[in-house]
């Protein structure tokens, strides 16, 4: 026996028409979205961002797309800037608490990007070896004289961000990362400088103590 009131399956006839723009819509809630990612989900993008952003903004989510930069992403609008009539919107973002380690390799990715763009061109890709990072990582974390265990924890971080969409593994053999531009609006030039004064005084520290880092940063990102 059914219930006539419990809508649970719609009929095809039922659902609104179509918009070209929506699997762009759920693309978004899924993370951030890059020009050079698989599909045309960039280009839909481009194509109906009027429409997206309205349709966000309903929900208390504000689209942002960086051409220059190559990427579009989600941000919560805090609740004070939303008009008063509006309902309380519960939050899509949680924020990830990223370890020392995570927070002060972040740093360095950061750096790279920022010379990168400075020096060289803006419209490639910024590009960082393993080893080279391994050279800083291992003058700035205290207990990794071991190379290989150093650049196994390393990895291990770089994997970790990769998961965040901050890098993306560019070649196996040798490792090579791809620093992505998402990492500019994680972390703008006054938070990479905070964050910069904190993490080195907490090396200073660690090197004195020498006891495990609790420093850490937050990060925010959607849930799926």
């Amino acid at each position: 026996m059914t219930n006539d009131s419990n809508h649970e399956v719609l009929a095809s006839d039922a659902l609104p028409p179509p918009v070209p723009w929506a699997p762009a819509a759920v693309r978004l809630l899924q993370g951030i979205v890059y020009h050079d990612d698989a599909g045309d989900t960039w280009e839909r993008i481009l194509a109906g961002a009027t429409p997206l952003s309205d349709y966000f903004a309903r929900i208390g989510l504000m689209l942002i797309v960086n051409e220059e930069d190559g990427m579009a992403y989600l941000r919560q609008i805090e609740p004070e800037v939303l008009p008063p009539d509006y309902p309380s919107i519960p939050k899509l973002f949680r924020s990830i608490r990223l370890s020392f380690e995570a927070s002060l390799l972040c740093v360095l990715l950061r750096d790279e990007l920022r010379r990168f763009e400075e020096e060289i061109h803006r419209d490639d890709r910024c590009v960082v070896t393993q080893a080279s990072l391994l050279e800083i990582w291992q003058s700035l974390v205290p207990g990794n004289d071991d190379a290989v265990r150093a650049n196994r924890n390393l990895g291990g971080q770089l994997r970790k961000l990769e998961e965040l969409k901050f890098v993306r593994r560019f070649e196996k053999q040798p490792p090579s990362w791809e620093v992505r531009r998402i990492l500019k609006a994680r972390l703008p030039l006054e938070e990479l400088e905070r964050l910069r004064t904190d993490l080195t005084a907490e090396l200073k520290r660690r090197a004195e103590n020498d006891a495990d880092p609790e420093l850490d940063a937050a990060v925010e990102t959607s849930d799926d």
